[in-house]
């Protein structure tokens, strides 16, 4: 099916955030569509499904005109999407929430579980997904709860697929069989628009690349574009894709991690006997597939944990045993892997946002009342230091893009004075012009002589980012190694092999 949009135009209030954009979709075709946080992508696929209405401009399917007054219309086009942010019933299962919208009734109006059993197996034998429709979604892994995302749109016939940042969630190993399934929907003759902000995934799947900056389209590109042409696009001026960092200058004292062991509530060991240092002025990177015990190491370094024994000392102080506000207070940093679960209260301001770690800061706190010129001053100014692209400081984190979001997080963290750094996944669904200042300032932070560990998945950023890599499998640490070691060597640690035995 093609699909093409005419002369769109969004607006929320005085903020445009579609300008006349035209895109064509050819049928059997992968189109990405190429930008920044907040250049209007998401909100222009959000028109395409019926969820907003555009002020202007048209839809056409097929050369026909469409006309949708909200998803049930779009689905019944043909139109099936795939969101950053699953839209899912997490109580339910995988037939439950395939089913869900459009159910199938026996005798007197009871569902027909075992014909939605038989399409989500159909469908997943069709792509080869191992997925069990009786299954519980909210026990499912991410990647497996993002086929039956997909499963779901296959089973109301898409005929045009959209993928709105399929992988800010996704491991190395399941993005890339995301790309796989991709190109065999493609293959059988699904169009599918493909929203990222990732340039290494554009170039590795997409048949033709649309840029959007600030709303509009500002060019089509081929496959077969540098990243340096592609994040220019994007940005609108040259991007410095290399982290340019000198030799680290460790310190003396700074983190000791001693035989640090994370129990959950069953009795399951999800971090095992861990030991490591971080001194001041170097980066610790953590690599490891998700799931291998970095979330509750990062837990239990900032409190969050339960059933922690062993040892965390921060220059002499013992952060075991102590509570989030006590740990904060001994000057930790804290950038969790998820920003709107655990990082921000989005229907709280910007500016409320950049000081919920200091609430009981005189500085911005007087009788139990906040200072607001204070609070004022400061936001706006962390406002312009970190490109925080927003229309205010009190305008709601939440209606913020993701990457401006994550931007937040960072200000608020880096505005402490600090004797750690822990920043989970910190680039993680962020656009290329965001990662490079995000890792500028971590650089920063390490070369002001404070220790930093990061947590990532991304070997790209591990790699650029590390002094030294702490890699993870099953709440192990495998090794600890150089960080120029090669890519294909930090692979089979993160399989569970050994430096020496992956060197071999």
């Amino acid at each position: 099916m093609k699909l093409e949009l005419r002369g769109i135009t969004k607006r929320f209030g005085s903020l445009v955030a579609n300008d006349h954009i035209d895109l064509v979709v050819q049928p059997g075709e992968i189109h990405a569509l190429l930008g920044e946080n907040g250049a209007g992508k998401s909100t222009l696929m959000n028109v395409l499904y019926g969820l907003y209405q555009a002020d202007e401009g048209e839809i056409l399917l097929d050369d026909v005109v469409q006309h949708f007054r909200g998803p049930g219309d779009a689905m019944n086009s043909g139109i099936g999407m795939v969101h950053q942010h699953f839209m899912l019933i997490p109580v339910f299962t995988v037939a439950e929430n395939v089913m869900l919208g459009h159910e199938n009734t026996k005798a007197l109006g009871a569902l027909d579980l075992a014909k939605a059993r038989q399409h989500v197996r159909a469908v997943a034998d069709r792509f080869g997904f191992e997925v069990d429709p009786d299954a519980i979604v909210g026990d499912l892994p991410v990647g497996v709860q993002q086929r039956v995302e997909i499963i779901k749109a296959l089973s109301r016939d898409a005929k045009v697929l959209v993928f709105d940042e399929p992988t800010a969630v996704l491991t190395p190993q399941e993005t890339d069989e995301l790309m796989t399934i991709m190109k065999q929907l493609r293959d059988e003759g699904t169009s599918i628009v493909f929203i990222t902000h990732k340039l290494r995934e554009v170039r590795a799947v997409a048949d033709r690349i649309t840029v959007i900056r600030l709303g509009k389209v500002v060019g089509e590109a081929s496959p077969t574009a540098s990243n340096a042409e592609l994040a220019s696009l994007m940005v609108g001026r040259a991007v410095e894709l290399t982290v340019h960092k000198g030799p680290p200058q460790p310190g003396e004292g700074g983190l000791e991690v001693r035989d640090l062991r994370v129990v959950t509530a069953n009795g399951t060991v999800v971090v095992d006997d861990v030991s490591f240092d971080v001194r001041p002025g170097e980066i610790l990177a953590v690599a490891g597939v998700q799931g291998n015990g970095q979330t509750e190491l990062i837990e239990a370094m900032v409190g969050l944990g339960e059933r922690v024994s062993g040892s965390i000392e921060l220059s002499g102080v013992e952060l075991v045993g102590k509570s989030v506000r006590g740990i904060l207070d001994e000057g930790v940093g804290f950038v969790p892997e998820d920003r709107t679960e655990d990082g921000l209260v989005g229907t709280f301001t910007v500016a409320e946002n950049l000081i919920l770690d200091r609430s009981g800061d005189k500085a911005f706190v007087s009788g139990g009342t906040i200072r607001r010129g204070v609070l004022d001053d400061f936001a706006k100014a962390r406002i312009t230091e970190y490109d925080i692209r927003t229309q205010g400081p009190y305008v709601p984190a939440g209606t913020l893009s993701g990457g401006n979001q994550q931007k937040v997080v960072i200000a608020r963290e880096m505005s402490r004075e600090l004797k750690l750094l822990v920043a989970a996944q910190p680039t993680r669904g962020v656009d290329v012009g965001s990662i490079e200042f995000i890792h500028k300032r971590i650089v920063e932070t390490r070369d002001a002589g404070i220790p930093v560990v990061v947590v990532s998945t991304e070997l790209d950023e591990v790699a650029a980012l590390a002094d030294r890599i702490a890699v993870m499998y099953r709440g192990a640490i495998v090794g600890i190694v150089p960080g120029d070691t090669p890519r294909d060597v930090l692979g089979l640690m993160m399989a569970g092999e050994k430096p020496e035995e992956a060197v071999a």
